[in-house]
């Protein structure tokens, strides 16, 4: 069997992570830090930004391909898909924007948390079936 979904949210996801470290290149440039922060509050939200995108989106991909390789229908894989990239979209605004969009980020990492419980339960439970 072979990944046909995983790889649609993959390179969506992909270029979401581009476009925040865009932002952050562009933030350092206008800062003028190489390193660090520069204690620079606008660029520690936006590498804060990149940073939370780029800890729980792998391993939400790697759940999914391995659901999708197990098995799981389409229609499965694309609503996990769609609710861990608009988890991350949702929570990258929310939390990316001054002042914070609390219920956005809140919203952002329940969909996140959502999608790596039923996926996570649903590989164990494939595996030990």
């Amino acid at each position: 069997m072979s990944l046909t979904i995983t790889p649609l949210y993959g390179g969506l996801i992909g270029l979401l992570l581009v476009f925040l470290s865009v932002r952050v290149i562009f933030r350092r440039r206008s800062a003028k830090v190489s390193v660090g922060d520069g204690a620079d509050k606008d660029l520690q939200k936006r590498v804060r930004v990149q940073a939370n995108c780029a800890e729980y989106a792998p391993i939400g991909l790697i759940l999914l391909a391995m659901a999708e390789l197990q098995g799981a229908p389409g229609w499965v894989a694309h609503f996990l898909g769609l609710m861990l990239l608009t988890g991350r979209v949702v929570h990258a605004y929310g939390l990316g924007v001054t002042p914070q969009v609390i219920p956005m980020r809140k919203l952002g990492m329940a969909l996140t948390f959502l999608m790596l419980i039923l996926t996570a339960l649903a590989n164990i439970g494939h595996a030990l079936s």
